[in-house]
């Protein structure tokens, strides 16, 4: 890892937030209301990582049942209620993040209502106050690199002096187009299944599986430097 990392740039669903595998559940069931039988498993394969307008366009593509007028906003009325009841950080996040001595923000495919509503519910609301990045600021959604660019940009920050944290293909490919150092987080509820060697994604600068491998990993961006965790990083 670099030592002049100046910025680190945290996709918010299945990094911040653990959230994927509810919003995979609430897809899977709106979807089903209207005929489009679909299952998780699809969801993480094809939308992981895409904001809205992708997801609708695959549909679109694939399916011959037109999405009714209303359907995102009923889909994330009931995305909402979800998390509301079972919304919680990825394990271990909120400390770390207390620990983190360089500035940080947030860059999503999320829309801006689903993810500052995502942030108060786990407490981080404060924390990520005027640096919350959407890709409705963009032209083009990951994995173009306009989001992190922009994220960047409003920062201050030089692209190669950027650290991204994705779950996702698309989020992984936006990082490395747009020149930063990218690593592959994979402790969100929704990839804890997948998470032999095998089934990694290759292209991202390092994986990891919990946030103390990341303290590990960069520990030069900690007020506090972690000790040991016995953990293996995947490089």
């Amino acid at each position: 890892m670099k030592k002049d990392i100046q910025l680190v740039i945290f996709d918010c669903d299945g990094v911040v937030v653990d959230s994927e595998i509810i919003s995979a559940h609430v897809l899977v069931n709106q979807l089903q209301k209207i005929g489009i039988s679909i299952d998780s498993a699809y969801v993480m394969q094809h939308f992981l990582g895409c904001n809205f307008a992708t997801v609708k366009k695959h549909l679109a593509e694939y399916f011959p049942i037109a999405l009714p007028t209303h359907f995102e906003e009923v889909y994330r009325e009931a995305l909402l209620l979800e998390f509301e009841q079972q919304l919680t950080t990825t394990p271990g996040f909120a400390a770390m993040l207390e620990k983190l001595n360089i500035p940080y923000c947030i860059a999503t495919s999320s829309s801006p209502q689903r993810t500052a509503k995502a942030l108060k519910l786990v407490g981080l609301e404060t924390h990520f106050s005027g640096r919350v990045f959407t890709a409705s600021e963009v032209k083009n959604g990951k994995p173009a690199p306009d989001l992190f660019l922009h994220a960047a940009k409003q920062m201050s920050v030089e692209p190669s002096h950027c650290l991204v944290l994705e779950d996702s293909p698309a989020g992984i490919q936006a990082g490395l187009s747009a020149n930063m150092q990218v690593v592959n987080y994979r402790g969100g509820a929704h990839l804890k299944a997948q998470n032999s060697p095998a089934e990694q994604p290759q292209q991202a600068d390092f994986t990891i599986f919990n946030w103390p491998q990341f303290a590990q990993l960069c520990a030069s961006l900690f007020t506090i430097q972690e000790k040991s965790y016995g953990h293996n990083i995947s490089i």
